[in-house]
């Protein structure tokens, strides 16, 4: 939709669905506040789904504004199934900020509530308009006190685990505690949205029937979405906790320079010599131009190997393919995400030769982090 601010802005799929259903919805209450709109109601309700989910935009910019304040990247903004998600790609380094970045965003909503109510008091009630502020001035109200609900992955379960982190000094346990409380939150929606929604139906008989379905349905979303993020935050939170052990010289494999011309038999005859678990090609001047592919030598068989030369199973080495011995956590896996390859050559800060670093190695140490307990 465009790059606000430099982040860019996307419209899930899911969207789509959801502004059909608002339209649908809200263009029945119009039928029974405006009648004489008839089919054109669902045009005014069109306009007010957009209407709606630009303040949900609002909420999320709001979010990414601090964000980038505290110098924090956004990889983007999406709008989706029931409101929308600011992608921060780092933690906040204090709960202080934590509280603000999580604040914001209902905070903006309460704003956007307040200004629908100013603009609606010289409009006329019962028009166009003013359903439409109306409408506006609810939502966002509903918006804002939804995500100030103290459960993750709400606003309000963020603003929970700073001030549990403050309080223990442990990022991890206010995860933990507003992990469990969005859980609870989740099981209350479920069995009591239904419940609250039917005290306060308009009691007409005809409509309690599919009232009563689209309740639990809406429930049962909306506890689901909520169980879920807690669940991922608290995956997140591991994984983020167990990052620093993803280290580019622990993972890194012993490498041994061959020629360009060497056999492939010869090469790993002086792999296995020195203990080593990769090879690097070389030239005349000991200088590393390419790596040798481990899918590639897997895929020789024995026989062949006298007569297949190395460089004919190498990757030549680009910039992005060197990493410093010294990378470890998110920098070691935005250095590969921004490079992608299956092998990378290790270099200390001399320019020396350390190994070779295999993108799979990486990999299965990334999901034995996600799977130790905390």
């Amino acid at each position: 939709m465009g790059r606000p601010f430099g982040v860019p802005v996307y419209v899930a799929p899911s969207w789509f669905l959801v502004a059909a259903l608002i339209t649908w919805v809200f263009g029945g209450q119009l039928d029974r506040v405006l009648p004489e709109l008839g089919a054109a109601r669902y045009l005014v309700s069109l306009f007010f789904a957009v209407a709606f989910y630009a303040s949900v935009l609002v909420h999320e910019l709001a979010h990414t504004i601090a964000a980038l304040r505290f110098k924090l990247p956004v990889r983007r903004i999406q709008l989706q199934f029931f409101g929308g998600v600011s992608e921060i790609e780092k933690e906040a380094e204090t709960p202080g900020r934590e509280f603000v970045l999580a604040f914001v965003g209902p905070l903006l909503s309460l704003v956007l509530a307040g200004v629908f109510y100013v603009a609606m008091l010289p409009v006329e009630p019962g028009t166009v308009p003013g359903v439409l502020l109306a409408g506006l001035m609810i939502s966002n109200l509903l918006v804002a006190a939804f995500n100030l609900l103290p459960g993750l992955p709400l606003d309000g379960g963020r603003m929970l685990r700073a001030v549990v982190w403050k309080i223990t000094g442990k990022p991890m346990t206010g995860t933990v505690a507003a992990a469990w409380v969005g859980r609870a939150l989740a099981i209350a929606v479920l069995v009591g949205l239904p419940l609250v929604t039917s005290a306060l139906g308009s009691g007409a008989v005809d409509d309690v029937g599919m009232d009563t379905v689209m309740d639990a349905l809406l429930a049962a979303i909306l506890a689901a979405i909520i169980w879920t993020g807690a669940g991922n935050s608290l995956r997140m939170a591991r994984l983020r906790e167990h990052l620093p052990e993803l280290r580019a010289r622990a993972l890194t494999r012993r490498a041994v320079p061959v020629p360009a011309d060497t056999p492939l038999s010869e090469a790993l005859r002086r792999a296995n010599a020195s203990g080593a678990r990769a090879l690097v090609v070389v030239d005349a001047d000991g200088i590393p131009v390419s790596l040798v592919r481990e899918a590639a030598i897997v895929g020789v068989p024995e026989h062949r190997r006298p007569w297949v030369p190395v460089s004919g199973l190498a990757q030549d080495l680009t910039d992005g393919m060197r990493v410093s011995a010294e990378l470890s956590g998110e920098e070691l896996l935005d250095a590969l995400r921004a490079n992608p390859a299956t092998e990378y050559l290790v270099v200390e800060e001399t320019g020396e030769i350390y190994g070779v670093l295999s993108a799979a190695d990486v990999e299965r140490a990334f999901v034995k982090a996600m799977a130790r307990p905390s």
